[in-house]
């Protein structure tokens, strides 16, 4: 049986943590060569993903370790150029183990899509009759992918709203369709594009905007863990970690930062799959704004035991087919460390990364600060950024944080004696 906590990793070279990694999983070496940058995503096959391609931009890929999910072991691929992300994330992880690791729920793969009707001079009606034939709606969207409805999934139901808008009043038509293990974009533009015409004639309007939202409400995702005091330092430390969340709750200016937090670990694993950061980072920051203020995206509660109850409740619009995900080599790569039998599945890991880096910044910020660990990290980039080889950013780093000054003139100046030193 696979477990995922493994310490010592950060005194591992990548091509040991890559073997430990295939030891681990079970995985063949040629599973995980894309990791190689020789061996990655070449100019020739970037050049066929977008426009006008002129090379490609490395992110390293970090690997969370500890984690439990729904009582199975999983390690993370996590692509960020960010210190201290992918430590926080396992140290959390690692935290949570002891209660038995992230709990998640989750709605299922429905994306929707909208239709934008103009000039309906009678929208009330016009919704009655959009609504009277919502079956003949359905059937049209269907038939544009066969393929989706013989898998179980398709259009659901068609929503019709209507919206006052600057500009008068606008009948919106939501499609509402089971995207199953895709991503859904293509999938629900090509709907709304098709039936479009029809909707617009049955509103007795004119269709005019035809394409996905991305506040995916429908496709929520929900993670929980527990957290005991002892694992957080002690019980002043729940109580500390209670007010940030508060704080976050009630401040929108708290409440963006905090979320940043929260996405630091959900987009470095969106990215790693090569799905939409974008599109996620959309939807979830809506999301957070559905009440009609910015809130926090999670909620902190302590339990009759004194134990910390955290929970993370986001729209995850990810997908394991079409896109990146199928026609990048790394993100495929990434995608068998994970090992998810659905996008759900995949989703639902997502969200407890998020949750996991929610609660290690949320005790960092209540303890010590955030800057404590995060420079000690930060070091090693600017040690590397004056110029030290790999074998120096270790000596270079450590003297920064001793220092207690971490920028790249003092570490220039370590540079300088280290190699005086040597000559």
């Amino acid at each position: 049986m696979t477990t995922s906590r493994w310490s010592g990793t950060k005194d591992l070279t990548p091509a040991q943590r890559r073997e430990g990694l295939r030891e681990r999983t079970g995985l063949d070496e040629t599973d995980l060569a894309a990791l190689e940058p020789a061996r990655g995503l070449s100019v020739e096959a970037a050049d066929v993903l977008v426009e006008n391609v002129i090379g490609v931009l490395g992110v390293p890929v970090g690997m969370a370790t500890n984690f439990t999910v729904d009582g199975e072991d999983v390690f993370v691929p996590m692509a960020t150029e960010e210190p201290s992300v992918v430590a926080a994330a396992s140290n959390a992880a690692r935290w949570a183990r002891e209660t038995g690791g992230f709990r998640t729920s989750s709605t299922g793969p429905v994306m929707m899509a909208q239709v934008q009707v103009v000039d309906v001079p009678d929208p009330l009606a016009a919704k009655s009759r959009l609504l009277e034939r919502r079956e003949e709606l359905i059937g049209a969207a269907n038939e544009v992918d066969p393929v989706l409805a013989g898998l179980g999934g398709g259009c659901l139901d068609i929503v019709p709203r209507i919206v006052d808008t600057a500009r008068g009043t606008h009948v919106v038509v939501h499609l509402v369709v089971d995207v199953r293990d895709a991503m859904g974009a293509n999938a629900v533009n090509s709907m709304a594009e098709r039936t479009s015409d029809l909707i617009g004639e049955i509103a007795g309007g004119t269709a005019r905007l035809r394409i996905l939202t991305n506040l995916a409400d429908r496709r929520l995702v929900r993670a929980r863990a527990v957290f005991t005091p002892d694992s957080l330092g002690g019980p002043e430390v729940v109580t500390q970690m209670l007010e940030g969340a508060a704080f976050a709750d009630a401040d929108p200016y708290r409440a963006a930062t905090h979320n940043k937090g929260i996405m630091n670990g959900i987009t470095a694993v969106v990215l790693a799959t090569g799905n939409d950061t974008r599109a996620v980072e959309a939807g979830c920051h809506a999301f957070a704004s559905a009440q009609g203020t910015y809130t926090s995206l999670s909620r902190y509660e302590q339990d009759a035991d004194g134990s910390l109850q955290v929970t993370l409740e986001v729209p995850m619009p990810v997908g394991l087919v079409g896109g990146a995900t199928r026609s990048h080599p790394v993100a495929q790569a990434n995608v068998k460390i994970i090992g998810p039998d659905s996008a759900d599945r995949l989703a639902r890991v997502i969200a407890a990364v998020g949750l996991a880096q929610n609660v290690a910044a949320v005790r960092a910020l209540a303890t010590e600060g955030i800057q404590r660990g995060h420079m000690t990290l930060h070091a090693r980039t600017v040690a590397v950024a004056a110029g030290a080889s790999a074998e120096e950013v270790s000596q270079v780093a450590a003297a920064l944080v001793a220092s207690g000054v971490i920028r790249s003139d003092r570490a220039e100046e370590i540079l300088a004696q280290l190699r005086s030193g040597r000559a």
